[in-house]
């Protein structure tokens, strides 16, 4: 019985060893995708990091120093540009509102029409708004798709050790229970009923 029971949990080891080593090689492909699609999709984009000079505030200086001057190709850079750069820019322009503020002023200013050129300035700034907030959003979905590519290269890395380790632990059973000697049970003696 022992080893009936030590080969059914062996076996059942060995295989969520199989089921988790696929599912490791599943995780490499979807980070292999991630990564290399990020890469791909920022360098058509042909972004250059800005130039140390160009740097103008402590914040982008501790952010942005260590990728100055180098071609935009990883979820680490578009953050720190979408953040540190895009941003700054946008909230010294605006003077800290959003798109939906400055766009809400200016279609206020449509309709009542105080100053022509204070509304065509504003205007001008809803839409260097509306393209920063957009270059920003896209950028930060780059970042998002390449953490999510290293969060699944860590799971393949968890699930090729889970499935070494339960591969292992169902050999030792295995072996375990070829070792076990059967011990036969002791016959029952039977007492004869008597009227």
């Amino acid at each position: 019985m022992r080893s009936s029971f030590d080969k059914l949990i062996s076996w059942t080891g060995i295989i969520v060893a199989a089921v988790l080593l696929v599912a490791g090689g599943l995780l490499v492909w979807a980070s292999s995708f991630a990564t290399t699609n990020v890469h791909d999709q920022l360098a058509a984009q042909q972004i250059t990091m800005p130039a140390a000079a160009a740097l103008t505030t402590p914040e982008m200086k501790a952010n942005l120093t260590q990728y100055a001057g180098q071609p935009m190709t990883t979820g680490a850079q578009a953050k720190a540009y979408a953040d540190y750069y895009i941003q700054a820019h946008m909230d010294e322009q605006a003077e800290g509102r959003t798109y939906s503020q400055v766009s809400g002023e200016f279609m206020a200013a449509l309709k009542s029409a105080p100053d022509a050129q204070a509304t065509a300035d504003l205007g001008q700034l809803r839409q260097s708004l509306f393209m920063g907030t957009t270059l920003r959003g896209m950028l930060l979905n780059a970042y998002a798709f390449a953490t999510l590519g290293t969060i699944a290269m860590y799971a393949a890395i968890a699930a090729f050790i889970g499935s070494a380790l339960m591969f292992v632990l169902g050999a030792l059973g295995l072996a375990h229970a070829r070792r076990i000697t059967p011990i036969e049970a002791p016959a029952i003696e039977r007492i004869p009923l008597t009227a």
